[in-house]
Parts: structure tokens; C-alpha cells; sequence
């Protein structure tokens, strides 16, 4: 290059150049790592549905292990299974909860999430001789201080005991709100009932400690310390997804089918 060193004009024309290449190199990285990406948040989200039903061990084959559990579809509206092609497995509810297709507006918004897909993903667990549910497996997603909790409730076969509860993503506070992680906190809701004998649901997570011996304690969970919007995230998406807008209705229709079984 002719212009010498110190010309402004130099200086500027390296960096652009070298700006170009290294997104030409990043693009790329991203475009031939995409298929590996997408393999991990598969692998991510069957482990955390293995954790959530207290089956994964370090180290484990994730994918022969996943293969006891059955997706299917529900038709949140409707309160059953859908009657449709889509995969279970590749149906993204969180991508089309945006779309006109799939996306459901929410009027009373307390998850505060704006909107929902028509369909979501459940996962059965079955005794593999018995075929009989052995847990239920909801994905759950609400705001929190900073962000949108992503996580999974596993439910025992009456639909009313919490067996476990896991968070996959979210963006709280480390130390305060980052503790819904914290497995302390996550074995206080195993155990919890969501309904009150009205059908109602009376889960929440309350401010401070619950005495386990007091009125309704199985219906409260301890509220985190110094982390009061996240804990109110939590106890209304836990309200909204167990509700009559969220699982409600199927978990109706599916007690009653299991019991007739």
C-alpha cells in the first residue's frame, strides 16, 4: 500500500478489512457448527427432562435413556392431545408462540410472556412393563427480575404432586435469584400439591420460610432470599401453567383418563 503508516486513511482501511475478515470467519464457524448446536440443546433439554424425573447420572447414555419417556403434543385450548402431524420432538412452542399459525395472545398475562403456542410438548414416563405413567413431565417458562425462566415441572401419576421442578435457562441474579438452581431449593417443591380440593390452584411460593406444619404448607413453597421479583415469577408462572390457560384442562382430562384405567 502506498499511503504511508501514519495516514489516517491506512489505519482505516486495515481495520475495515480486518473487520471483514473476521466476520467472514465467524460466520463461518457459525454456519459449520450449527448442526453440532443444534445436537447440544437437543442433548441439554433431554438431559434436564432425565433430571427433572431424578433418572440422570453423569455420564449416561442421554438419548437410550430418553427413549422411556413418550412426547406427545397437547392442544392447550382443547385440554387433550392434538390431532395433528407435527413431531413432538421438533416442535418448537417458544418459536411459534410468535407466528399467526401457532401463537396465542394471553389476556391475563401474569407469566408475563406475552404470548403462547397453541400446542406444547409434554413427556410421559412409563413403567417400561406395565406401560402404566409413572411421572408427567410440563414445560414451564415465565419473567422473572431480569429474564424468561425456562425450566421443567415433572408431576406424579395423580397430577397433583409435585415429583420435580428444573430450570434450563434464564438470566437471574447469581446468588439471589440464580438460586432457583440451587438443588436445595428445587427438593422443597418436590412433594407440594397444586390443587385445593376446589380444583384451584393453590400453589405459590411464598416470602421467608413455610412451616411444614402449618395450615396449607403443602401447597407453599419457601420464597428465595433477597430475590422477591424472581420468587413472585416463579409462584405466578407455576399459577399460569397449572391453570385453566395452561395445563389445566388437560391435566383434568388425563386424571380422569388414568383413573379409569
Amino acid at each position: 500500500m502506498a499511503l504511508p503508516n501514519d495516514d489516517p486513511r491506512k489505519t482505516i482501511l486495515i481495520a475495515v478489512l480486518l473487520c471483514l475478515v473476521c466476520s467472514v470467519l465467524v460466520s463461518t464457524a457459525a454456519v459449520a457448527l450449527k448442526s453440532q448446536q443444534t445436537a447440544n440443546k437437543k442433548n441439554d433439554i433431554r438431559q434436564n427432562i432425565l433430571a427433572v424425573t431424578g433418572l440422570y447420572e453423569p455420564g449416561m447414555d442421554v438419548n437410550a435413556a430418553f427413549e422411556q419417556f413418550e412426547a406427545k403434543l397437547v392442544d392447550l385450548s382443547a385440554g387433550e392431545f392434538a390431532e395433528t402431524d407435527l413431531d413432538p420432538l421438533s416442535f418448537d412452542q417458544y418459536k411459534a408462540a410468535g407466528t399467526a399459525e401457532y401463537g396465542v395472545d394471553i389476556e391475563n398475562d401474569i407469566a408475563g410472556i406475552g404470548n403462547r403456542a397453541q400446542y406444547a410438548t409434554v413427556y410421559l414416563l412409563r413403567d417400561p412393563e406395565t406401560q402404566a405413567v409413572q411421572q408427567v413431565v410440563l414445560p414451564v417458562h415465565g419473567y422473572g427480575l431480569w429474564s424468561t425462566m425456562y425450566g421443567f415441572l415433572s408431576l406424579q401419576p395423580d397430577l397433583n404432586t409435585i415429583a420435580g421442578l428444573r430450570f434450563y435457562q434464564h438470566a437471574e441474579t447469581p446468588g439471589l435469584g440464580g438460586e432457583i438452581d440451587n438443588p436445595r431449593w428445587r427438593a422443597k417443591w418436590e412433594g407440594k400439591q397444586i390443587y385445593d380440593e376446589n380444583g384451584n390452584v393453590a400453589l405459590r411460593v411464598v416470602r421467608g420460610f413455610v412451616d411444614e406444619n402449618a395450615q396449607n404448607a403443602e401447597y407453599k413453597v419457601d420464597g428465595l432470599s433477597g430475590a422477591t421479583l424472581t420468587s413472585q415469577g416463579v409462584s405466578n408462572m407455576m399459577v399460569y401453567w397449572l391453570g385453566d390457560n395452561g395445563f389445566g384442562p388437560f391435566l383434568k382430562n388425563l386424571r380422569t383418563e388414568l383413573e379409569s384405567n
